[in-house]
């Protein structure tokens, strides 16, 4: 039998089709679902959990409108489990953060934190390709920037570089939020063009800091590829920080 909808649930202030979608969540977990698994269709839906047909459909669009489930339509067709993208996820949770005013500061704080314990545990395990890449990558930003819009594109791959190495993380909940914040830095650095005013010292010391960090990481130094990302993400912290700063006297100048 599902979980039952409890009273706490009932309670709560979700609407009724989002508490039952809650619920049909609660059961897929119990029942040990996975993605591709097909659901039961809408008339055993409906007398599983007691409510209504427009309820049901209701909460099956919540959830469909979340990525946790796909409809088919035609022969072998029917709802089925649906596991949710990276792409999707982070899509979903940057909505949340859309109206949340991040700064440099907001991001940064974390990246310190979080990036050399993640390079430290990376150091001597990377693939011979996983290297490669990477250094392939800095290829994109190899001289500086001779255009705006070339100025924008290597803020970009330098933040990639970061991204390559977040998937390669073993744990699963720390590659996604390291891979997220990348993509918030991102979002940010574009849509306030925190990239506008030239910055050579940035291009130049965060490549610097990159390709020591390469080496570190092939040479399997836990400890110097977590100094070298610690000073890299201080370095870039107070040079994105004068950025924004200088975005924001020429939004007010203006």
């Amino acid at each position: 039998m599902p979980p039952a909808i409890t009273r706490s649930k009932l309670e709560a202030k979700l609407s009724r089709p989002a508490q039952v979608a809650e619920a049909i969540k609660d059961w897929v977990v119990s029942e040990g679902l996975r993605a591709g698994d097909r659901l039961p269709g809408e008339v055993e839906l409906i007398a599983r959990f007691g409510m209504a047909k427009g309820t049901i459909r209701e909460a099956m669009r919540i959830l469909e409108a979340q990525g946790l489930i796909k409809t088919r339509t035609g022969p072998g067709g029917g709802s089925f489990v649906h596991e949710v993208s990276r792409q999707r996820a982070k899509a979903l949770l940057g909505n949340y953060f859309y109206f949340k005013d991040l700064t440099i500061d907001d991001i940064y704080g974390l990246r310190v934190i979080l990036e050399p314990d993640m390079v430290a545990q990376l150091a001597g395990h990377l693939s011979e390709e996983t290297l490669a890449e990477l250094e392939a990558n800095t290829t994109a930003y190899s001289e500086p920037a001779r255009s705006p819009d070339e100025e924008r594109a290597q803020h970009i791959a330098s933040l990639r570089f970061h991204a390559l190495l977040a998937e390669q993380v073993n744990n699963p909940l720390l590659s996604f939020i390291l891979d997220f914040m990348i993509k918030l830095l991102s979002d940010l650095t574009v849509y306030r063009q925190l990239y506008a005013p030239p910055n050579e010292e940035l291009w130049a010391k965060g490549r610097d800091y990159q390709s020591r960090l390469l080496m570190a990481l092939r040479e399997g130094d836990a400890g110097a590829a977590r100094a070298i990302m610690k000073a890299h993400m201080e370095t870039a912290w107070s040079l994105m920080r004068g950025q924004e700063a200088e975005m924001a006297r020429r939004f007010i100048s203006e």
